[in-house]
């Protein structure tokens, strides 16, 4: 397993679905869904379940938490204990959003969350996006990814929104 191409942190993921060992959980995902893998067999992460990590430098496996038990390395300088989400790259202004019930980026003090869409929004959307109730829990009609967890939610959003 190679390095990760989605995150920059020093852990992985133990998998509570399938007890492997991933990068991250897009990582894991991409994995369990390819076409080689048996249909049956196929799976998303409970990224909320994720309770353990390893170490990437002295490969010691604990609880999931910001520094290591072990070597005291900082797994990711951008934590959040309830997604269980490690990221060194805190130039996205990463914030976890209670109402959405995950991480978003972008820096909180640009998007607003609205109930009725059930995501946030950037602000400048805030008295101009068409509310559709659980608009972002929906899959996007190009990609059919769920627009809400899209690691790409402003162009997806957008996307979805014409």
């Amino acid at each position: 397993m190679g390095m990760c191409s989605h995150y920059k942190r020093r852990c992985k993921i133990r998998a509570p679905c399938c007890g492997d060992i991933f990068n991250c959980r897009h990582c894991h995902n991409e994995a369990k869904n390819s076409l080689e893998t048996n249909p049956l067999d196929r799976h998303d992460i409970p990224r909320h379940e994720i309770e353990k990590v390893i170490c990437s430098l002295c490969g010691t496996e604990q609880d999931a938490q910001q520094y290591c038990i072990n070597c005291g390395v900082c797994m990711g300088k951008y934590y959040c204990a309830k997604c269980k989400f490690f990221d060194d790259d805190i130039t996205k202004n990463q914030y976890h959003c209670d109402e959405c019930g995950i991480c978003r980026t972008g820096g909180k003090d640009n998007f607003f969350h609205c109930k009725t869409c059930g995501c946030c929004y950037s602000k400048e959307m805030k008295d101009k996006h068409r509310c559709v109730e659980r608009a972002m829990h929906h899959n996007c009609p190009i990609c059919f990814e769920v627009i809400r967890s899209s690691i790409q939610l402003n162009s997806k959003a957008k996307c979805f929104q014409n």
